[in-house]
């Protein structure tokens, strides 16, 4: 008897130590069918999503990375079919926002504004592109359930192989060689989107494809794209671009002078964006030698566009630090601080006194709705299932941001390809990567100004995530079907 006790112990702790090695699978796929309606129109697709492993060069796999790729079944063309492949940012953020509040089949359930409402779940996103376009959506390694994948010794690749701008690309670049092998996309008309940190991402992508996987594009989508050469720049150049966006931000909140506060917002956007570039800029450039009158004088005309004080604006050297904007631009009205990537949320810090805000309720009030919202779809909808987390952001430090070129690689691809066109869409409310920084963006791609004609601007009554106000979910995707369908060649030939 106590033989029999003795083996069935050893046969439960070996069990139990089973059991607690938690690892994703390296190479799995998962299919569901589903239909849903699109403006109206009736629309069958399937939803493929698991794993797909990244390889060294000896064919060991080292990396496996989570994706779901929709596919429209009533259509009997594949190769005539765009397809949307599309990252989110961070870097070191899951694919979770576009996938289940932009242009996804399924949308969480939020207010018309964004706002978190319980019950929490999902529903039809009866605005969504796939009726003219399949999408990808991928997962970076550390985000979603994308991981390293450790050698037979245990040991797990180098993190300086998927951790940095042109590491990041380089990798990503061959596991989408990988993917459109696989699922038989070599035919279809291409297009990236990135969110944030995404817009670096498919900015450097649209030229490593093209150079090195020989995959040329259609359109390249920035979505509140996250420029770091304009981040990392002096500071008349970074904190001019930011006023406009003050202006806008203070205009929701109802405390700009009475001669702005009275008029439409983009009726005011125009004269905040010529006072930055004509005026804001040059004299922040001269520093130390402009003059006092001059400083005052500057000062009032700051305070004027972005409803700060104007003793606040010399105390800080003529410039608005943007945490700082966040904190106080409320503190004599209501005491809250606002949203960094939306300044449509408030938020309430310990003291109305400080430089920034304790927290960013923007991002707390998404993570209340999105995570519970993917962790039920993915499980009980696409039908995948493992105990590993999904992160909606996973480490991804130390990034190397040395060596960034993708700005000018994205010139460099639209130089070399007469298909390629880029769209921006950006949220006024946004004071992370701010709509005037992606104009700025734009119009320093090409300098010659030779392709300006292939690009263009959308902005949006939001913020980052414009797509989660619902008039702009419409909107948005709208502006995203129209540009896919007139990036379209219709025959014709790739040539100037």
């Amino acid at each position: 008897m106590r033989i029999l006790s003795l083996t069935f112990f050893i046969v439960f702790l070996s069990n139990v130590l089973i059991a607690q090695k938690r690892q994703i699978q390296v190479d799995t796929t998962v299919v569901t069918s589903h239909s849903t309606t699109i403006n109206g129109q009736k629309i069958k697709y399937e939803a493929r999503t698991g794993t797909q492993p990244l390889w060294d060069q000896d064919g060991s796999p080292i990396a496996t990375l989570y994706y779901t790729y929709y596919k429209r079944t009533d259509v009997k063309n594949t190769s005539e079919r765009p397809l949307l492949i599309s990252f989110n940012g961070g870097p070191g953020s899951a694919s979770v926002w576009m996938h289940i509040a932009y242009t996804g089949p399924q949308i969480l359930k939020i207010d018309d504004e964004g706002y978190p409402v319980q019950p929490y779940g999902i529903k039809e996103n009866p605005y969504s592109v796939l009726d003219v376009a399949d999408i990808v959506f991928v997962n970076p390694v550390n985000t979603g359930y994308s991981r390293m994948i450790p050698n037979k010794e245990g040991k797990y690749p180098d993190k300086k192989k998927f951790f940095g701008i042109n590491a990041d690309i380089k990798y990503l670049a061959d596991w989408l060689n990988t993917f459109v092998t696989r699922n038989e996309r070599w035919l279809s008309p291409k297009y990236l989107i990135g969110e944030s940190y995404g817009g670096t991402r498919v900015s450097g992508l649209a030229l490593e494809l093209q150079a090195k996987q020989w995959m040329y594009l259609n359109g390249v989508i920035l979505v509140s794209p996250a420029d770091y050469k304009v981040f990392e720049s002096d500071a008349p150049i970074s904190s001019s671009l930011n006023l406009p966006y003050f202006t806008a931000a203070a205009w929701y909140h109802k405390v700009l002078d009475p001669k702005l506060q009275s008029k439409d917002l983009l009726e005011i956007l125009p004269e905040a964006e010529k006072f930055a570039i004509d005026k804001y800029m040059p004299a922040l450039a001269k520093g130390s030698s402009l003059t006092e009158a001059e400083k005052n004088e500057l000062a009032k005309s700051v305070s004027y566009y972005s409803g700060v004080d104007a003793q606040d604006i010399l105390d800080h050297n003529l410039r608005i630090p943007t945490n700082y904007f966040w904190k106080s631009l409320l503190k004599d009205k209501s005491a809250n601080t606002i949203g960094r990537l939306d300044s449509r949320y408030l938020g309430i810090d310990k003291m109305k006194a400080g430089e920034s805000p304790d927290f960013n309720p923007e991002l707390t009030s998404w993570l209340h709705s999105f995570t519970p919202a993917i962790n039920y779809y993915i499980r009980e909808h696409l039908k995948f299932k493992t105990d590993i987390k999904y992160n909606m952001f996973g480490s991804v430090y130390p990034w190397d941001r040395q060596n960034n070129n993708v700005r000018d690689n994205l010139r460099k691809a639209m130089a070399q390809n007469p298909y390629l066109n880029i769209l921006f869409q950006t949220g006024y409310y946004d004071g992370a990567t701010t709509y005037f920084n992606s104009k700025y963006t734009m119009w320093q791609i090409d300098p010659s100004g030779q392709m300006k004609d292939r690009m263009d601007f959308k902005g949006y009554r939001s913020g980052h995530m414009m797509y989660l106000r619902s008039e702009d979910l419409k909107s948005a995707n709208d502006h995203l079907r129209e540009f896919i369908k007139n990036s379209n060649p219709n025959g014709k030939s790739a040539k100037y």
